[in-house]
């Protein structure tokens, strides 16, 4: 099987359309969504097109268990319904698909991570692959056998560059991807968003990625209880 894992979308519209234009012309047979949908600017075209792909199956984001009360007035009630009542996990051609971990729909995981706590927290698991997502930057690390994944964001990577970023797996082996992202058509649908949030998104997250390392000691500090900004 060839299944593209798309992750962290967050109301990045723009962006999904360019990532699902690559995923057609890789000719794959089932896409999964790996969660947070939702905390984003335009969440009802989003959200239509992801329930449009007919091939898709989605796991929840820890965003998508509880919408705030601008997402629900984007939503209609049967929507947050399906948000909430999809499943943290699912298996697909031996893969473990989740969010965060597979205990987990907010565990941090980052490329700092130990090899010895990533291994505590994989215990159990039965698939040679697991597929997550959450932290917004791609990796591709074998730990006690398991091979753990992090497909990236479409919607909100911290790679250091303006692009959507994703996976595809063929028979269970996976491939990390990028896809080069239409700067002024983002700027122009999340310029006329009603987000009250979508210019600090812009400008201040999407148009301003995080690098990789700035991003990880954010995370990994918060992970610790610690409060960590970039830059300090």
């Amino acid at each position: 099987m060839r299944i593209a894992a798309l992750y962290d979308l967050h109301g990045n519209l723009p962006a999904l359309e360019a990532v699902l234009a690559a995923v057609e012309r890789e000719g794959v047979d089932e896409i999964v969504f790996g969660g947070d949908i939702t905390w984003g600017p335009l969440l009802s075209g989003m959200f239509a097109l992801v329930r449009w792909v007919g091939t898709a199956r989605c796991v929840r984001g820890h965003e998508d268990r509880d919408p705030d009360e601008w997402e629900r007035a984007c939503l209609s009630p049967a929507d947050v319904a399906f948000l909430q009542g999809l499943p943290p996990t699912l298996e697909r051609d031996g893969v473990l698909y989740c969010h965060a971990t597979p205990r987990s729909d907010d565990e941090v995981v980052t490329p700092a991570t130990p090899d010895e706590r990533l291994a505590e927290i994989l215990t159990g698991v039965e698939q040679r692959v697991v597929v997550a997502g959450h932290t917004h930057m791609q990796q591709d690390r074998l730990v006690s056998g398991i091979r753990f994944v992090n497909a990236g964001s479409v919607g909100l990577p911290y790679e250091g560059e303006v692009a959507a970023f994703w996976a595809l797996l063929v028979d269970g082996e996976p491939e990390l991807r990028r896809t080069p992202l239409d700067r002024e058509r983002i700027i122009e649908l999340f310029e006329r968003s009603r987000w009250p949030r979508a210019h600090e998104f812009l400008h201040e997250r999407l148009l301003r990625p995080a690098s990789r390392e700035e991003a990880t000691k954010v995370l990994e500090g918060r992970a610790s209880g610690i409060f960590v900004t970039p830059g300090d």
